[in-house]
């Protein structure tokens, strides 16, 4: 590792240093924890909310929009809450989960985005960014490429 290399980063203070990441990592996971929680809580209630207003069990486009957008915004916090405990664990970064979590915060603002207050230019950029996200997931893992081994020919 790198940070054998360097003498002040092992010994006490290289353990002290990794106690006190392990804290706050730990810290953030509670952290993640209560909030997806609350999410999941309001989004509960944002349904219900929606279900009784007349028009009783019919949903607004507006309304529906709203629902998705909260549905993948939990799905990001859980996604982060995978990331931060893989963290943990391995005490690396992985840069799949990251960018999946990425690939659903650019999904989750195109589901509510209204196109019509954005130019061309910008959808294009929108496009774009979901080219380069979804490019470096293959790149990361070759397996989304579907490169399988074909099943073996029967005879």
């Amino acid at each position: 590792m790198w940070s054998d290399k360097i003498p002040w980063l092992t010994g006490r203070f290289g353990r002290g240093i990794s106690a006190f990441e392990r804290v706050v990592v730990g810290i953030l996971i509670i952290m993640m924890i209560v909030v997806v929680a609350l999410s999941v809580l309001e989004l509960g209630w944002i349904i219900v909310k929606d279900v009784i207003n007349p028009p009783v069990l019919l949903l607004e486009l507006d309304e529906l929009l709203e629902i998705f957008g909260f549905f993948l915004l939990i799905l990001i916090g859980v996604e982060l809450l995978t990331t931060i405990k893989a963290y943990l664990r391995d005490n690396v970064i992985h840069v799949e989960i990251v960018l999946e979590v990425a690939v659903i915060a650019v999904a989750r603002k195109v589901i509510v985005l209204d196109f019509a207050k954005y130019d061309a230019v910008a959808v294009l950029a929108i496009a774009a960014l979901i080219l380069t996200l979804t490019g470096a997931i293959f790149l990361v893992r070759p397996s989304a490429l579907f490169l399988r081994t074909p099943p073996p020919a029967s005879s």
